[in-house]
C-alpha cells in the first residue's frame, strides 16, 4: 500500500477538459501501481487542494480531502497532510476556506490555464522564498503545531502512529507510551519517505537507496 500525504504537485487544478502538463510519466507510474492491485491513497495538501475526480477516475487512486484513521497490521494510524492541524493562524484558515469555496473554484476555472498556473507557481515560489531555506525553521518540538495536535488527540483516543507531511522536516518522535509522531520530510531536498514493516516505522531516504544500488553495481 502506498500513501501520498499531499503536496505531490507544486500546484494542481483540474479543468473539465484539460490535464496539467508535466505529470504524464509520474501519473502513469501511479496508474500502473494501482492497476497492479496495490492501493494508492492520495491526500490533498495545500498545494494540490483542488484535486477533484481525475486522480481517482483516471489514475485509480483513492483521494482523501480530510484526515484518515485506519488500522494496518494491528496498529492504529492517524494520517493527514497536516497543514491546518493545531494551526491558530486566522489568515491561513481564511484562505483555506476560500479555496474550498465552490464559487471561487468556478471563477478560477474561467482563467486560461497558461495564466492560472503561472500565477499559482509564482505564489508558491514566493511562499517558499519567504524563509531562507524554503521552509519554516524547526526550533523545538514543543513549538510544532502538529506535535501539539497529536498530544491533544492522543489524550482523547490512542493511535500508535500519527503520520504527517506538510512541514518538510524529518521527525520520528515518541509522544506517549506506544505512540509516535512521524513527519515525513520531503522529496525536494531530503528525498525522504516512511516505511512500516508491520513492527516499526522508519524514515528512509531515496538518496541513500540510490547510493547503495550504485555501490552494489560497482
Amino acid at each position: 500500500m502506498l500513501v501520498i500525504l499531499g503536496d505531490y504537485f507544486d500546484f494542481w487544478f483540474e479543468y473539465k477538459k484539460v490535464v496539467p502538463k508535466g505529470f504524464v510519466r509520474s501519473l502513469g507510474a501511479l496508474a500502473s501501481i494501482c492497476d497492479s492491485g496495490i492501493p494508492v491513497h492520495f491526500f490533498t495538501g495545500n498545494h494540490d487542494i483542488w484535486a477533484f475526480d481525475y486522480l481517482s477516475e483516471e489514475v485509480g487512486m483513492q483521494v482523501h480531502h480530510d484526515n484518515l484513521s485506519i488500522e494496518l497490521m494491528g496498529k492504529k494510524f492517524f494520517l493527514s497532510h497536516g497543514d491546518d492541524l493545531g494551526k491558530k493562524d486566522f489568515g491561513y484558515q481564511l484562505i483555506k476556506t476560500f479555496f474550498h469555496n465552490r464559487i471561487a473554484q468556478w471563477a478560477f476555472a474561467k482563467i486560461h490555464p497558461d495564466l492560472s498556473f503561472r500565477l499559482a507557481h509564482y505564489w508558491s515560489k514566493k511562499s517558499r522564498l519567504s524563509y531562507k531555506h524554503g521552509d519554516r525553521p524547526f526550533k523545538t518540538i514543543e513549538a510544532e503545531e502538529q506535535y501539539l495536535y497529536a498530544i491533544g488527540a492522543e489524550a482523547k483516543e490512542h493511535f500508535d502512529y500519527y503520520i504527517f507531511g506538510h512541514r518538510h522536516i524529518v521527525l520520528n518522535e515518541q509522544i506517549a507510551e506506544n505512540s509516535r509522531l512521524v513527519i515525513l520530510g520531503d522529496w525536494i531536498r531530503k528525498f525522504s519517505y516512511g516505511v512500516f514493516d508491520g513492527h516499526k516505522f522508519t524514515i528512509e531516504t531515496m538518496a541513500k537507496n540510490k547510493l547503495q544500488e550504485f555501490s552494489i553495481t560497482i
